[in-house]
C-alpha cells in the first residue's frame, strides 16, 4: 500500500491511532491495579502457597495432625514465611484474618506470617491425592472469597493444587496470588516469593 492509501482522507491512519490509543489506555489501566491496595481495601483476598518444604508429595504414612508424618517447612521456607509477613506489614497490612490448610507446612507458614490468629480451614486442605474432592472444595472456597467482609484483609494459606484449581495459576512456594472478591478466581496480581 502506497502513501496515498494511508493518507486518503486521513481515515485509516486516524482509525489506527484511535485503536492503538484505546488498547494502550486499557493496558495501562489494567497494570495500575495495585494488588496490595486491593487486598487492604477488601476488594481482594490473598492465596498463599505454603513456603518451601522439604521433599515432594506427602509420605505414605501421612496423618493429619501429626507433623512427624508430613513434609514440613525447610529453614529456607521458614525465612520465606517471615519475609512474606514483613512484606505485607510494610505494605500497610499489620493484621489479617489468616486461614490455613490443616497441613503442618501451611499452618507453620500462616503462623510465621505474624499477622494474626490462624484458623485451620478444611476447604484449604490439599486434594492432590484425591482429585474427586477438588471441584467441591474449589466451589466452597469461591463462595467464601465472595462473602462480604468488613474486617481486616483475608489471607488463605494453602497448596498449589488448590490455587491452580481456582485460578489456573501454578504458584511457586511462598508466592501470593491476589484474587478478586467480586470475581473469585480472577487474579488481580501476583507477588513473587521473597
Amino acid at each position: 500500500m502506497g502513501k496515498q492509501g494511508w493518507r486518503r482522507d486521513g481515515v485509516p491512519l486516524r482509525v489506527l491511532l484511535l485503536a492503538l490509543c484505546t488498547i494502550l489506555a486499557a493496558s495501562a489501566t489494567a497494570q495500575e491495579v495495585d494488588p496490595l491496595a486491593a487486598l487492604r481495601g477488601g476488594m481482594a483476598v490473598a492465596l498463599v502457597r505454603h513456603a518451601t518444604a522439604t521433599g515432594t508429595g506427602d509420605p505414605a504414612d501421612f496423618r493429619l495432625g501429626d507433623c512427624t508424618t508430613q513434609r514440613n517447612l525447610s529453614e529456607a521456607g521458614r525465612s520465606e514465611a517471615r519475609a512474606l509477613g514483613e512484606r505485607l506489614r510494610d505494605a500497610g497490612i499489620a493484621e489479617a484474618q489468616v486461614y490455613s490448610s490443616q497441613w503442618c507446612r501451611c499452618l507453620e507458614t500462616a503462623e510465621l506470617l505474624g499477622l494474626g490468629e490462624v484458623e485451620p480451614l478444611p476447604i484449604l486442605n490439599s486434594f492432590f491425592s484425591d482429585r474427586s474432592r477438588g471441584p467441591g472444595q474449589t466451589e466452597a472456597l469461591r463462595r467464601l472469597i465472595a462473602e462480604a467482609d468488613d474486617g481486616p484483609p483475608r489471607i488463605f494459606v494453602t497448596h498449589q493444587v488448590n490455587i491452580s484449581a481456582l485460578t489456573d495459576v501454578f504458584p511457586r512456594s511462598g508466592e501470593i496470588i491476589v484474587v478478586s472478591v467480586d470475581e473469585p478466581g480472577r487474579v488481580v496480581g501476583r507477588l513473587p516469593p521473597p
